[in-house]
């Protein structure tokens, strides 16, 4: 813990709450990600990342609001079966299943509930287009909506190669995602999208494309070259 003292200052955005012994905070994400670890993404706690003091809860400032209250759910239920010794994976599947039962009572899931039958992509979730290259769309979408309609861990961005409900031509990115850390995360994408396309692994092809995303954010003066040359080896597959 002493390594990240000089840090524990910067991440904290404001208090959203306290639940029992729980303190509740909003936090600077890109912060945590570029200088303590990239693979936080829209919550934690001590157990999953150790930086986080025991008795908090950090969640990512949301850049589209409704969510706060399923994560900390989520959150509670993680942090109990850690706490016991379970393990992540057993915890996390125990705190999916509860935020799936939570989600499919909101308002969001009631007004597009048609769609479920039908199969297809509602409306509603796209957002913006925000890049298109010969065919390529890149999307703002509603993280709120994929997480409840689709699948409940999806975070930051994602492509066809990782989950099957992305159209193979379009790259996703939540609208959770400030805009000041919008373009790390397409540079992840496109450069993961485009390894696992000639076969590679979604586990090596994340940790690669986790190393050019790091190295940007540490380098910002190579993003745009970086992002551009992704961006032509992905457009061919589109």
């Amino acid at each position: 813990m002493e390594e990240y003292v000089g840090l524990m200052k910067q991440p904290y955005l404001k208090k959203i709450g306290e639940i029992s012994k729980w303190t509740v905070w909003a936090v600077d994400g890109q912060h945590i990600r570029t200088k303590i670890n990239e693979e936080f993404t829209n919550f934690g706690q001590h157990f999953r990342f150790p930086f986080i003091p025991k008795w908090e809860f950090w969640i990512d400032q949301e850049g589209a609001e409704g969510e706060t209250q399923f994560f900390i759910d989520h959150l509670l239920v993680e942090w109990r079966l850690m706490n016991k010794g379970c393990s992540y994976d057993h915890a996390v599947d125990k705190a999916d299943a509860m935020e799936k039962q939570e989600r499919a009572k909101s308002a969001l899931m009631r007004r597009v509930k048609k769609h479920l039958k039908k199969a297809i992509i509602p409306k509603e979730l796209y957002r913006r287009k925000i890049m298109e290259n010969r065919g390529l769309k890149v999307w703002i979408v509603s993280g709120e909506l994929t997480r409840d309609l689709f699948f409940i861990d999806f975070t930051e961005g994602g492509h066809h190669f990782v989950y099957h409900f992305v159209p193979r031509a379009e790259v996703w990115i939540d609208d959770d995602v400030q805009a000041a850390e919008r373009k790390f995360v397409i540079l992840h994408e496109l450069h993961e999208r485009y390894l696992m396309s000639q076969g590679l692994s979604y586990l090596r092809a994340h940790r690669s494309a986790s190393h050019i995303e790091y190295e940007c954010r540490h380098r910002p003066s190579l993003l745009r070259a970086k992002l551009k040359e992704e961006m032509k080896r992905n457009v061919n597959l589109a």
